[in-house]
C-alpha cells in the first residue's frame, strides 16, 4: 500500500505546530512464538519467534511511519533490523527470552521518535506439556500522541488507507480485555469503599469505647479525691 501524496502546501517546513491539536494512533505491539518440540541440534534453539508492531485500527501505518528499528539481543548477527515498510516485524529462532527495543520514526523529521521495550516471551506458564504445543501470544495495546502536530503530520495521520477490505482482527481480544479489565477496577472500587466503610465504624466504635473509658477514669478519680481525708 502506497502512502498518500503530500500536497506541496504540506511540506515538512510548512507552517508551525498546530496549538490545541491531538492525534492518537492506537498500536499493537508484542510477540508470538512457537516451540519446536525439541532442541535443534545444530544451534540448541527451541523455538521459532516474531516480534511486531502493528495498526489497532485497519489502517496503514506507513502513511505516517518512517521506519521501525528492531534492536535484538547482541548474540544475533546483525541485532538492528530496520522495515521501511508493513509487516513491521522481525522472526528469528531462539531459546531464550530478552528485552527488545523497538523504536518507530515518522516521516516528519520534526516529530520525535517514539521507543517501546518489549520482554521477548517464548515460554507458557506452567508445566503442562500441551501448552508448549501451542502458539504462544504476548501481546500489548499501547497509543501514540500527536500533540501539536506540524501541519504535515496531521495531513499524514488524517489521510492514512486501510490495510484490507476484509475484517481486522489481532491475536488478543483487546476490547473483551478492556471490558473485563473496567469491571475488575469496579469491583476492586466497591470492595475498597466496602473496606473503607468498615475500618470507618470500627474507628467510630474505638472512639465510643476509648471517650467511655475516659469517662470511668474521670469519675473514677473524682471519687478518689471526695473520700481522701482532707489535711489541717
Amino acid at each position: 500500500m502506497m502512502a498518500t501524496a503530500v500536497p506541496p502546501e504540506f511540506g515538512p517546513d510548512a507552517g508551525g505546530r498546530l496549538k490545541g491539536v491531538t492525534v492518537i494512533k492506537p498500536i499493537i505491539y508484542g510477540n508470538v512464538a512457537r516451540h519446536f518440540g525439541k532442541k535443534r541440534e545444530e544451534d540448541g534453539h527451541t523455538h521459532q519467534w516474531t516480534v511486531y508492531v502493528k495498526p489497532y485500527n485497519n489502517e496503514d501505518m506507513s502513511g505516517y511511519v518512517k521506519k521501525v528499528h528492531f534492536k535484538l539481543h547482541d548474540s544475533y548477527s546483525n541485532p538492528n533490523r530496520v522495515h521501511t515498510k508493513p509487516p513491521y516485524e522481525v522472526t528469528e529462532t531462539g531459546w531464550g527470552e530478552f528485552e527488545i527495543v523497538i523504536k518507530i520514526y515518522f516521516h516528519d523529521p520534526n516529530e520525535r521518535p517514539v521507543t517501546l521495550y518489549h520482554i521477548l516471551k517464548l515460554f507458557h506458564q506452567g508445566t503442562d506439556m500441551a501448552l508448549s504445543k501451542k502458539t504462544l501470544v504476548s501481546e500489548f495495546y499501547e497509543e501514540i500522541v500527536f500533540q501539536d502536530p506540524t501541519q504535515y503530520m496531521q495531513h499524514l495521520l488524517n489521510n492514512v488507507q486501510p490495510i484490507t477490505m476484509g475484517t481486522h482482527k489481532h491475536e488478543t481480544d483487546f476490547e473483551e480485555k478492556k471490558v473485563k479489565s473496567l469491571q475488575n477496577i469496579l469491583n476492586a472500587k466497591a470492595k475498597i469503599k466496602s473496606e473503607i466503610t468498615d475500618v470507618k465504624e470500627k474507628l467510630k466504635v474505638a472512639k465510643e469505647t476509648i471517650a467511655k473509658f475516659k469517662e470511668e477514669i474521670s469519675k473514677a478519680q473524682s471519687g478518689n479525691m471526695a473520700e481522701s481525708p482532707s489535711l489541717v
